[in-house]
């Protein structure tokens, strides 16, 4: 019963973890929220969204972030309902 019981605990804690990803805007967050929120982007990625948005101007749609080396466009389909541009509730980078 034991076992089961931290079973249990241990899916919980990990079902958690997964559904707590929220949205970012992509344009105004931090390269630590970035990395925070989105799947498959750590620090040095969620720097360079941050370098590259310093370089280029706002992101238009979340699509852009394929140009940024390192992020394919499987990781941004994958991130696709997390990634805001502008307002939350306003845009979703979306073609």
């Amino acid at each position: 019963m034991k076992r089961f019981k931290s079973l249990v605990g241990t899916a919980l804690l990990l079902a958690s973890a997964v559904l707590s990803a929220g949205q970012v805007n992509i344009n105004t967050a931090s390269a630590e929220q970035i990395a925070t929120e989105l799947k498959g982007i750590g620090d040095s990625k969620a720097q360079a969204i941050v370098a590259y948005r310093t370089q280029n101007g706002a992101f238009k749609t979340a699509d852009e972030l394929a140009m940024v080396k390192g992020i394919g466009e499987k990781t941004v389909a994958a991130n696709r309902d997390n990634i805001l541009i502008g307002e939350p509730g306003k845009s979703y980078g979306s073609k």
